[in-house]
């Protein structure tokens, strides 16, 4: 909602606009739980202090309320900036923070436009409004943002893509005859792939670091052992990034992949595969020895989104 021109989050009126009907039972004191659990001062304080920013200019405004640095390991390997028709693609282990940090990196190299391809309910976020590209995560695509996309793809802007479409989960993987708990994305879907291919696009690979608190994980895993397929855990993600205060994190980058090399069709999920497993060797690269980074390269993603 917007009070004098600046957006704040209200959790009770949200439920009062999207639910009038069960607003009227919920008690007051669940409203503040709630309230609590998202962090709505915390938000609504960042909001005030980037008021009337929109795009690269709130996400740098964000990360500077938070104190969070970003660190670009091989920068080097990011593409001449008369080079712009490319497509980074990363890991997500954040769920928030990271899609802003990498706006802002992307953008500082490149200037003007830069498109991201989201989840359509972050379309609430109106100060990014200008920079998101919505995909429907849970039914059909329509028309328009299907045409949206095609028109970024066939554009001359660079475009940034989590495709695992997810945040990262704390799963088991295989390694060696023995299993390792780590913080991996699930499977890569293989959309950018064909589109890379199709519009003449060159790929850049990137490994963000970072992950949200245990507690995230646990909750994100309880859900799926209930059964219940609603992502419940987004919800925790706005406090996630407000524990992100203070922090430092890297973004390492990868060799930039041209599109002539790159297999589509029906190689176009194997090529995702291996792009997925590339730059969690980038980051074994780092930690010689660290067995979960091999491990995440044989993963076979089995499990349920």
């Amino acid at each position: 909602m917007k009070q004098d021109g600046i957006i704040r989050i209200d959790v009770g009126q949200v439920l009062k606009d999207r639910a009038p009907r069960l607003a009227r039972f919920i008690p007051k004191r669940l409203v503040g739980v709630l309230e609590r659990l998202i962090c709505q001062d915390d938000l609504n304080r960042m909001l005030e202090e980037n008021a009337g920013k929109t795009g690269a200019e709130f996400c740098r405004g964000v990360l500077e309320s938070l104190d969070v640095k970003v660190e670009t390991r091989f920068p080097d390997r990011m593409p001449a900036k008369e080079h712009r028709r490319v497509v980074f693609v990363s890991n997500h282990p954040l769920g928030g923070l990271d899609g802003i940090a990498l706006i802002d990196m992307v953008q500082r190299h490149y200037g003007g436009q830069v498109w991201f391809i989201v989840n359509d309910l972050l379309m609430a976020v109106k100060p990014l409004a200008d920079v998101f590209l919505p995909i429907n995560k849970q039914g059909k695509q329509s028309r328009q943002c299907l045409e949206n996309i095609e028109k970024a793809f066939a554009g001359d802007d660079p475009i940034i893509i989590f495709p695992a479409g997810l945040v990262s989960r704390y799963r088991k993987v295989s390694y060696m005859g023995k299993e390792v708990k780590m913080i991996c994305d699930l499977q890569w879907q293989k959309m950018f792939v064909n589109k890379c291919v199709l519009h003449k696009r060159d790929i850049v690979p990137l490994f963000f670091t970072g992950t949200n608190s245990m507690d995230f994980y646990k909750k994100a895993n309880l859900r799926k052992r209930l059964g219940i397929r609603f992502n419940l855990e987004q919800v925790l993600l706005p406090r996630e990034m407000i524990r992100s205060k203070g922090k430092t994190f890297t973004v390492m980058v990868g060799n930039i992949k041209p599109y002539t090399m790159i297999a589509s069709g029906k190689d176009a999920a194997g090529y995702a595969d291996s792009l997925r497993s590339e730059i969690y060797l980038m980051l074994a690269s780092e930690h010689p020895g660290w067995e979960g980074a091999v491990a995440v390269v044989n993963d076979k993603i089995e499990e349920k989104r």
